[in-house]
């Protein structure tokens, strides 16, 4: 399906009577940019007559109580399309739980868009194209991650999501700095990661940019033995499914 197709630049979607939007440029990946104008709040009027966009793998239409669960209980800043599925794993009991052990959390803010979804379909993963999406890393966030790493502790990434983050953001000296911008940071193997000791992610698609950064994390070798593993054990994969932890 290629729903983008018949709409050109110059068109005009009307979805009702509160908002309209304007085509204004066409994106690589065969998207279109468009400019919205609305009476009112523009979230509450595509939570009104929006559904929850599910990834394209869940064969089933939108439920209500997918608000609820395709979403993290931490988030807070809306703008991604999809959820950072490995935080779907945590509960606000598991969190506290996790302060009191001594853990601190740093927040940062990815908002995931439809490229998170689009496969690689070039035989030299070099050429492949990540669209951009938008994130914020706060100052209090960047100086508890570097402080963190000088005292010798060790950052555990919750996601893919807040690796292409971090990892846009770090120097040389393995330090990130706070930032609000886009990425269109492409992680595959082989890279040398700055920032993360542990990786807490899903299992993901073949052929997926996803699977790739994992990948480049662990090894393709270590990772297909894993999948391997979690086939015989029947775990679930994807968006509402298992997580494993890569130390």
């Amino acid at each position: 399906m290629n729903p983008a197709r018949k709409v050109r630049i110059g068109n005009k979607i009307v979805f009702d009577d509160d908002l309209i939007c304007d085509v204004v440029d066409n994106t690589l990946s065969g998207g279109r940019i468009v400019e919205f104008s609305s009476n009112g709040n523009i979230y509450h009027i595509l939570d009104k007559i929006g559904k929850v966009p599910l990834p394209p793998y869940i064969k089933r239409n939108p439920e209500e109580i997918d608000k609820e669960y395709y979403q993290t209980v931490y988030a807070q800043k809306p703008g991604a399309v999809a959820a950072p599925t490995a935080g779907l794993h945590f509960t606000n009991k598991l969190l506290e739980k996790i302060k009191q052990d001594g853990v601190n959390i740093a927040q940062i803010t990815l908002h995931i868009g439809l490229g998170t979804f689009r496969p690689v379909q070039v035989d030299d993963v070099s050429r492949h194209r990540m669209d951009s999406e938008y994130y914020e890393v706060e100052p209090e966030s960047a100086r508890l991650i570097n402080q963190t790493k000088e005292i010798g502790g060790s950052i555990f990434a919750v996601g893919t999501t807040t690796v292409r983050v971090l990892e846009t953001l770090a120097d040389n000296h393995g330090h990130i700095r706070p930032a609000r911008g886009w990425t269109d940071k492409f992680i595959y193997p082989p890279y040398d990661f700055k920032i993360i000791h542990r990786l807490i992610t899903n299992f993901h698609l073949p052929g997926s940019t996803l699977l790739m950064l994992v990948s480049a994390f662990s090894s393709l070798d270590i990772i297909k033995k894993a999948y391997n593993e979690a086939i015989n054990k029947k775990y679930q994969f994807y968006s509402y499914g298992d997580a494993m932890l890569i130390i």
